[in-house]
């Protein structure tokens, strides 16, 4: 009698090993390995080995299991045809290559990544997020799976998430570098900026020849307080590349440095080099600028900082014509019956403080001061109210305003609620009142007075050249596209204004206006008025508000660290001859200042 161990057909092989996956995990992980033995890589006994062993609770073995799956799928031709039309951006090719193939295989994880990686590149992030998760639920140890919906979670400002996945990451991998510097940025944008450090510090202790670390640990350092530290950081990253513009501008940035003429040389030597980038010459012409102002040298600074705004320009599509009719669009909807019809339709919460207005107009002072206050934390500039403009013009298919006009009354509580939820990962004391401190959330107003109604808001506004030249000598790493040309900072501006006063009007004293040069003047009876107006007591520590060690993450955190001063308030006079742009397209708004011209006139 033959004794000899008898192999099914594989489909029939697979398919009873499947069938014992639930009851008899050891019998189906028996079924896999005998598959196995007959070749080594064969991806759905792979899979098949890997599940058995995690209900076994065997999961590294199962781990490796599923990683060698993985790997054996880089020889599926459908896999790697796939995988080379999404190189070569041909998505509908990869589309139509990958639908197929996963419906065959649905417990494939290496079809689920690449489908994911297509929808993340069609900037479809939610459906993008449901296979990823899929591709890591079938193989936990997945990294590259994990690395990409970690970074997709934080470009959808979901930092708890992104902070999960780069924690499991962390269990299978503790020495993977990438996401120990993602891990560091999130905890640096979720405001958990002491742990951000300590990460940064053993990540540049580990690899200290790579200037984007350093990079990264200075702008930590510097949002702590860490100034000169933050100062060594960046002149560490120089010496790793001596033309690297990010590292030259955020030294200029810090506000709080003085160039030497070696370091001038330098910089301008840097720019001379053929083959920088568009980034590292814009950043160098900024810092140059800078530097030269600090001399005197006002006609060549303002040159350099010309040339940087039009490359950096030209990398925009700005349009002020369009943020005009923006702006007239939300005064056609957000009127008294708007209002009205929606009086008790928003969350009753009255926890959040807006602080908004023109970027360069003091809200990070104002910010300092009341966060400064027993009752009243500062968080950061929340991206989470465009986030909910964005969610709601997607859920309509209508751009803002008219999306939120078309919002069943029952769903705005929801979405106030949603705003304070995602506020909330940020909160880290028990305070009564909050901060949100983005500035262009002056364009959302009529958003947040929908879903928050009871919110507190907090103008902060700045002499418009004042506040003009200083954008347009300010390199943002992101956002404010209508910063760097003179003509679209005046119009903007005026556009603010013109938004702000229809909502003083549908809501007199609704709105509390802080006058930058009335608050340098008379700090404390300023501070009073904005407290009274929140509604709470005054508190000596608002005027010592440079004592306060909170983390600051805005170009004005070496200067809010400092008593009030005026070195900053006429600047703009030594540029004055080379302004006429801003002034024309400024004006009658800059003729009103501090008062707001007649409806007519805007």
């Amino acid at each position: 009698m033959n004794t000899a161990p008898h192999f099914a057909p594989l489909e029939v092989a697979l398919a009873n090993g499947r069938r014992l996956l639930a009851s008899e995990p050891e019998a189906a992980a028996e079924q896999a390995r005998e598959i196995l033995s007959k070749n080594g890589q064969n991806r759905e006994a792979l899979r098949l080995l890997g599940r058995a062993l995690r209900s076994l609770g065997q999961d590294d073995e199962a781990n490796k299991a599923d990683l060698d799956a993985i790997t054996a799928a880089s020889n599926e031709p459908a896999l790697v045809s796939a995988a080379q039309a999404i190189q070569a951006g041909d998505l509908k090719r990869a589309e139509h290559l990958l639908q197929p193939y996963i419906n065959r295989h649905p417990d494939d994880p290496a079809a689920h990544r690449l489908v994911g990686e297509i929808a993340a590149r069609l900037g479809a992030a939610e459906e993008a997020v449901k296979y990823l998760r899929k591709a890591i639920e079938l193989a936990p140890a997945y990294v590259s799976a994990r690395i990409k919906l970690a970074y997709l979670l934080f470009g959808q400002n979901d930092y708890r998430g992104a902070i999960e996945q780069l924690d499991k990451l962390l269990e299978i991998d503790p020495e993977h570098g990438g996401a120990r510097h993602s891990m560091a940025t999130t905890l640096f944008r979720l405001g958990d900026v002491e742990q951000a450090a300590r990460l940064y510090e053993q990540l540049t202790d580990q690899v200290p020849d790579k200037p984007e670390l350093w990079l990264s640990y200075g702008h930590v350092l510097n949002t702590i307080g860490r100034t000169q530290d933050a100062v060594a950081a960046y002149r560490r990253a120089l010496e790793l590349r001596a033309a690297e513009g990010e590292a030259w501008w955020s030294l200029a940035n810090l506000k709080v440095v003085r160039f030497s003429d070696e370091d001038v040389a330098a910089m301008l030597d840097a720019l001379e080099q053929p083959e920088l980038d568009d980034k590292a010459r814009t950043q160098l012409h900024f810092a140059v600028g800078k530097a030269l102002e600090d001399a005197g040298d006002y006609q060549p600074a303002f040159d350099h900082y010309s040339s940087g705004n039009r490359i950096r320009a030209a990398e925009q599509s700005y349009d002020p014509a369009a943020k005009h009719e923006f702006i007239a669009n939300c005064q056609a909807t957000f009127t008294e019956e708007y209002f009205r019809a929606r009086a008790e339709a928003g969350t009753p919460s009255g926890s959040p403080i807006f602080v908004l207005g023109l970027p360069r107009a003091g809200s990070t002072l104002v910010e300092q001061i009341l966060s400064s206050h027993s009752q009243i934390e500062g968080t950061a500039e929340l991206p989470y109210v465009p986030a909910l403009r964005q969610q709601i013009g997607t859920k309509t298919r209508t751009p803002f305003p008219a999306s939120i006009a078309n919002i069943p009354l029952p769903e705005l509580r929801d979405l106030g609620e949603n705003y304070l939820s995602r506020a909330r990962a940020h909160r880290k004391t028990a305070r009564p009142l909050f901060i949100d401190k983005l500035p262009n959330n002056w364009e959302h107003l009529g958003l947040i007075l929908t879903i928050l109604p009871n919110a507190k808001i907090v103008d902060a506004r700045r002499h418009p050249m004042a506040c003009g030249f200083s954008n347009f000598k300010q390199l943002y790493a992101r956002g404010h596209e209508f910063s760097y040309s003179l003509d679209w900072i005046g119009r903007y501006y005026a556009d603010y204004v013109r938004l702000m006063r229809h909502f003083d009007e549908l809501f007199p004293g609704r709105i509390h206006r802080v006058i930058h040069e009335q608050l340098l003047n008379d700090p404390e009876q300023e501070i009073r008025r904005l407290l009274d107006y929140l509604g709470v007591p005054f508190d000596e520590a608002c005027l010592r508000f440079y004592e306060n060690e909170r983390p600051v993450r805005t170009p004005s955190a070496g200067q809010v660290r400092q008593p009030l001063n005026r070195k900053g308030m006429e600047q703009w006079l030594n540029f004055e001859p080379w302004l006429g742009e801003l002034k024309q397209s400024l004006g009658p708004v800059l003729l009103a200042y501090p008062k707001v011209p007649d409806r007519s006139e805007l």
